[in-house]
């Protein structure tokens, strides 16, 4: 079992920035990808970046130059710079983590962007 805890979220103005954490602990495989993913009221949970353990990583086109994925192995712990943000970025932002065949998640952590 892998658990997950996501902090960092709030409010900011149009244009400032967050930055997000998710510490896993449990069974955790050094084989693994862990990403974000958000979820705007009334829509569909999005993909937004993801990392895996080489360090490779991958952005939505929404967001891509705008946020940044990293991880510390050291801590167990991902990370999400989020910079420029939009009123579009507003969401519930969620951790998830992979290694064949499991998938974890872990609870949000809310990011409103005032206009």
């Amino acid at each position: 079992q892998v658990q997950l805890v996501e902090s960092g979220g709030g409010l900011v103005q149009t244009g400032g920035s967050l930055r997000l954490s998710c510490a896993a602990s449990g069974s955790i495989s050094s084989l693994n990808v862990m990403g974000w993913y958000r979820r705007a009221p009334g829509k569909q949970r999005d993909f937004v970046a993801r990392i895996n353990n080489a360090g490779d990583t991958n952005y939505a086109n929404s967001v891509r130059g705008r946020f940044t994925i990293s991880r510390d192995d050291a801590k167990n712990t991902v990370y999400l710079q989020m910079n420029g943000l939009k009123p579009e970025d507003t969401a519930v932002y969620y951790c998830n983590y992979y290694s064949t065949p499991y998938v974890y998640w872990g609870q949000g952590t809310q990011v409103t962007v005032s206009s």
